[in-house]
């Protein structure tokens, strides 16, 4: 006889999940922080929980997936100097000198801007912005602008379909994206650019050369991952300041508080939903019986409305301590490309407000919030002048 299950406490596919997961969460974190749904699975909700499961990796574990993770489904030791060899690539010294670049991308985009009517952000500007700096970081083509727009639009769509057979193709497609640069670099030889797809290309990890099925990991996750949630903090950030005139003023007035202002944004509408562990052993959080094997989920955008943490939790307040927003995660696997996101949020909102006076909701079309897995909007429709 089969063990019976124990009830769910929620359906994260649910409709009303879906459609409004940022009143579900607050509710799920207020009357069931531990939350079990199916399959066997458990939700996360409260700042301090997540922070628990951060900081303890040896209960917790980032292994999560049958495919190779570099670095970010690893444990340590494994975890350790593959972690140690990223965290270069994203030196304040590479942050300076890739900002010219940036900049003109931003610059570029916001200019093709159309002031007659309305915009459609997503599509027309916060897409294109995520893989042209993108793009441009890694030392790729502009032949690779569409293909990588395109893609990221099927993968979003698969992922919401739970559609296996479709992700494992486009998982395909995207190792194939990655080995014709690597190839790329291999036939130009000592010509090949001196850009950050070479310098993995030659990088090392406990004294070899990296696999190409290491290097395809790393690029994967920087490169899907980034241009997804990219792509939704430009959408969140315009939407929120088209909302708020008068943080838009503020924030046009003394450009300095602008990076402050991104992250208390982002704080309120996160660009990412959840991230995973499973547990290594048994474990009670909450009174609720986690078994080893069993997977959970974080839930970053309910912890950083938390009322325990952030007074005022679901308002934007000046002043909050930035060391409590953990829109970058925390503990050993804090995202080590959070100074190349901060510098393209930066940069992409300081040359959209440069170049307007105002930024508004179109007053014909509402936005439309993009559906959970994802996060931000999938249209957001708004006009400039």
């Amino acid at each position: 006889m089969s063990e019976q299950q124990p009830p769910t406490d929620w359906d994260p596919h649910a409709d009303v999940a879906v459609e409004d997961y940022l009143t579900v969460y607050d509710d799920m974190r207020r009357r069931c922080p531990v939350a079990r749904s199916e399959p066997p699975q458990w939700s996360l909700f409260r700042h301090r929980d997540l922070l628990q499961v951060l900081n303890d990796h040896e209960t917790f574990s980032n292994v999560v997936s049958s495919h190779l993770s570099v670095p970010n489904g690893m444990d340590p030791p494994e975890h350790t100097p593959y972690r140690k060899l990223i965290e270069p690539f994203f030196a304040p010294e590479r942050m300076v000198a890739f900002e010219p670049v940036c900049r003109q991308i931003a610059a570029d985009l916001v200019a093709a801007l159309d002031r007659d009517g309305d915009i459609r952000l997503i599509g027309t500007f916060a897409q294109p912005y995520a893989v042209q700096v993108q793009c441009a970081y890694l030392g790729w083509p502009a032949s690779m602008h569409e293909p990588l727009r395109q893609w990221s639009i099927q993968n979003r769509a698969a992922i919401a379909a739970r559609d296996r057979e479709e992700l494992a193709r486009l998982a395909d497609e995207f190792t194939h994206f990655i080995t014709e640069q690597l190839q790329a670099r291999r036939d130009a030889g000592e010509q090949a650019p001196d850009d950050v797809t070479t310098r993995l290309l030659r990088a090392q990890v406990d004294g070899r050369p990296l696999e190409d099925d290491e290097i395809i990991s790393v690029l994967r996750n920087w490169t899907a991952g980034e241009i997804g949630t990219m792509a939704a903090s430009v959408g969140i950030l315009v939407q929120f300041l088209a909302e708020r005139p008068d943080i838009q003023q503020e924030v046009r007035e003394q450009p300095a508080k602008l990076p402050e202002a991104i992250d208390e944004i982002l704080r309120l509408h996160g660009p990412l939903v959840a991230n995973r562990r499973v547990a290594s052993s048994p474990v009670q959080l909450h009174g609720r019986q986690i078994k080893a094997g069993e997977r959970l989920s974080l839930f970053w955008v309910a912890a950083n409305r938390d009322e325990e943490v952030f007074a005022d939790a679901t308002e934007f307040r000046w002043g909050r301590d930035p060391g409590q927003n953990l829109l970058y995660g925390a503990g050993i696997h804090v995202c080590p490309g959070a100074p190349l996101a901060r510098l393209e949020l930066r940069v992409v909102m300081e040359e959209l407000l440069r170049a307007t006076q105002h930024i508004e909701l179109s007053p014909n079309r509402a936005p439309v919030r993009d559906l959970y897995p994802a996060s931000g909007f999938a249209k957001l429709p708004i006009r400039i002048r």
